[in-house]
């Protein structure tokens, strides 16, 4: 197990930053997790505390009370070295369905003619590659997936849209991800997932967890419409196999 350079700082009068070095590295998010499961588990009580983890960093907050951050700082460093065995949650490959169609791709033309390949080509390689969920933010649900094969780098829109439809899947950097409601937005838009990975009804909200993988398949406009039924009625079956820890 590596011992990472971590830094701790404060973040507010409610809250601690804990950062690792800064760059996408599935080894680092591991860590990450692990330390994360090591604090809920044994040593931060889950009614005060809330925490959220991202590509290299732990936010700690305390919803009820200012934090004394000097010796908390010193505790922090303690608990992690000592987070080696912390059990994880499972982990998940996703396979989540995607139309590619035209009047969802609103951009994949245009991401074609940059990346200087044909459409069919951008379809091939965005769906046979499996990608990291890195952090979830921006917007509940929204998923940030790493793992993008640089062929598949393109720049963000230079002016984003007001309006991005929900499901809207997009491609920005190194990054591609699923827009969970409709939200202003600037990624390039190549598909639209049929099945809702974020539901305020739910018990359970979100599906996905970070350090879950994420594939995606290509789905006729037909599918689509049929996932979309089963969706609103509740008897849509998301396919995910369990990886091994």
């Amino acid at each position: 197990m590596t011992n990472y350079p971590i830094s701790i700082r404060p973040f507010g009068e409610h809250a601690i930053l804990v950062e690792w070095p800064n760059k996408v590295d599935e080894d680092i998010l591991l860590d990450i997790l692990q330390f994360s499961s090591h604090l809920k588990m044994e040593c931060l009580d889950s009614n005060e505390w809330e925490l959220v983890s991202a590509y290299n960093s732990l936010t700690l907050i305390q919803r009820k009370r200012r934090i004394n951050f000097e010796p908390f700082i010193k505790q922090l460093a303690i608990w992690y070295s000592k987070r080696e065995g912390a059990h994880q949650k499972d982990k998940y490959l996703w396979k989540l369905p995607v139309c590619y169609d035209l009047d969802f791709a609103i951009d994949l033309e245009k991401v074609a003619k940059e990346l200087a390949v044909s459409v069919e080509k951008i379809i091939e390689l965005h769906t046979s590659h499996i990608y990291t969920v890195f952090g979830i933010g921006f917007l509940p649900g929204f998923m940030y997936l790493g793992g993008l094969p640089e062929s598949l780098e393109a720049s963000r829109r230079a002016e984003p849209r007001p309006k991005v439809a929900k499901g809207a899947v997009g491609l920005a950097g190194k990054q591609t991800g699923i827009y969970p409601q409709e939200s202003p937005g600037g990624w390039n838009i190549i598909g639209n997932c049929s099945v809702p990975i974020f539901d305020a009804k739910r018990d359970e909200p979100c599906l996905v967890n970070v350090g879950d993988k994420i594939q995606f398949y290509s789905i006729s406009r037909a599918e689509y419409k049929l996932h979309k039924i089963e969706g609103e009625v509740g008897i849509y079956q998301f396919e995910k196999i369990k990886l091994d820890a």
